[in-house]
């Protein structure tokens, strides 16, 4: 990777791409910066393409250059906590990190897929009518490819060919950052291409909620799946789910990879920080039952204001109507009513705070939502509480929040990219005192992870 190498790269990135597809401003130094990045970030990533690509040539006897990628990033959502299912509006960026699934076409209509992370091997045909409820003797995994199939086939489409298949992520490094979307796309991904379908992102956003709604019978909405197919590196992408509108955000006050420090800000980096708790959402109850008492606020409130024939989402109701109605509620819903309407009012500011390049305001509406997560929402346990907080004191960072439902895996934070290490150090010393047997679970060096933004999924 000699200097002439980089060199190279990045003229030819600045001879054929506009600085437009980015929606960054234009400057020779700004796209080096963001050139460079990519470049080494993609050195490492195509050395673990080309190790799924050999496992995908052991299985099928394919030639290497026929087997295509599927890259699937996970996310994270710095604002909009369990509000997408009530058609709320979100915030999401993805990381790099994810998952990669190599395949080649099939001659046939069989599927065929192994896993790095799970033992077994999964078969089927596309000719098969999947069913939601139909107990089969296979792998738990199994359920994503078919969850695929499924949503393919409740939505027309027609598939004659199946692939073969090696997905490979993190088990370990996953919970909490959407790793059940990341999959479910993958395989929707795989599944088109080898099809020839061409299906656009929003509509893949759909296919994708129904692999979780209607196929693995989870009530989320689409918040995970829209910020994996809709992110753009370097921009904080946003969801109104209600009207399906959505938009990124730039980060306005970068300039050369770094924000303005005589206006008194920094860059940033994402931590992770994992628990050691990894039950999967699908085995979790404790999701669906504050996802049915959010219903039930709506339901009660749009009858009081004689809207009761408009669909029971917390997002039909008017914010004002809430406050001076929310005695109608029993304790529970009043609760997750109030969590909705101030996390939605959280993202509005929070979307203006990173437009204008406020972290400090920005990473305090994080914690905000963090805080309104535990208190109203009713979610997490005592080990993701403690992690939460221990990362609010930690050096350095704008602010903290659960990743995900809340119930297992990780929780992230925002933190001034020059105090990462220390913070992370920190986080993991402070862990190990109050969860050492969960922290003990993970390897010290996997226990705080710290994160770049990412870009959305794609074939290569």
């Amino acid at each position: 990777m000699n200097s002439y190498l980089l060199s190279a790269f990045v003229d030819a990135w600045e001879s054929y791409h506009d600085d437009r597809r980015w929606g960054l401003p234009r400057g020779h130094l700004w796209r080096k910066v963001i050139v460079m990045f990519l470049f080494f970030f993609s050195v490492v990533l195509f050395v673990q393409i080309d190790a799924v690509k050999e496992r995908v040539v052991e299985m099928s006897g394919a030639d290497i250059q026929d087997v295509s990628v599927v890259v699937s990033p996970y996310r994270i959502c710095p604002l909009g906590a369990h509000i997408d299912h009530q058609g709320g509006i979100v915030t999401a960026m993805t990381i790099n990190m994810g998952l990669l699934l190599g395949f080649v076409p099939s001659r046939d209509a069989q599927v065929s897929v192994k896993s790095a992370q799970f033992h077994g091997e999964v078969k089927f045909s596309v000719d098969e009518v999947q069913c939601p409820n139909k107990v089969r003797e296979e792998p738990d995994w199994a359920r994503y490819p078919r969850g695929a199939l499924y949503a393919l086939q409740n939505k027309g489409h027609h598939l004659t060919k199946g692939f073969i298949g090696f997905i490979c992520g993190s088990e370990e490094h996953s919970s909490g950052l959407s790793s059940s979307a990341a999959v479910g796309i993958a395989y929707l991904l795989a599944l088109e291409s080898v099809n020839g379908n061409t299906i656009s992102p929003e509509d893949n956003i759909e296919l994708d909620r129904l692999i979780e709604n209607g196929y693995l019978l989870l009530q989320n909405g689409i918040l995970d799946q829209s910020a994996i197919l809709l992110s753009k590196y370097g921009h904080l992408t946003w969801i109104d789910c209600k009207t399906r509108k959505h938009d990124i955000v730039y980060f306005s006050n970068l300039q050369n990879g770094q924000c303005q420090r005589s206006h008194g800000q920094a860059t940033y980096k994402i931590l992770l920080a994992f628990s050691g708790l990894k039950e999967p959402l699908i085995r979790n109850s404790g999701y669906n039952t504050r996802v049915s008492e959010c219903k039930e606020a709506a339901e009660i409130l749009l009858d009081a204001a004689g809207n009761g024939y408009m669909e029971p989402l917390l997002c039909n109701v008017d914010p004002v109507f809430f406050e001076a109605h929310k005695d109608l509620l029993k304790p529970n819903q009043a609760k997750r009513a109030l969590h909705y309407f101030s996390e939605n009012k959280r993202v509005k500011q929070g979307l203006e705070a990173w437009a204008s390049g406020d972290l400090e305001d920005f990473g305090r509406l994080v914690s905000a939502s963090g805080r309104s997560s535990i208190k109203n929402y009713e979610c997490g346990c005592q080990e993701m509480i403690d992690l939460y907080e221990i990362l609010l004191k930690a050096p350095g960072v704008f602010g903290a929040r659960f990743s995900g439902a809340g119930f297992r895996g990780c929780c992230l934070a925002l933190v001034d990219a020059d105090r990462a290490e220390e913070a992370a150090a920190f986080v993991k010393q402070e862990y190990k005192k109050v969860q050492p047997a969960f922290a003990s679970k993970i390897s010290p060096a996997r226990l705080v992870l710290i994160c770049e933004p990412g870009d959305a999924a794609h074939v290569i």
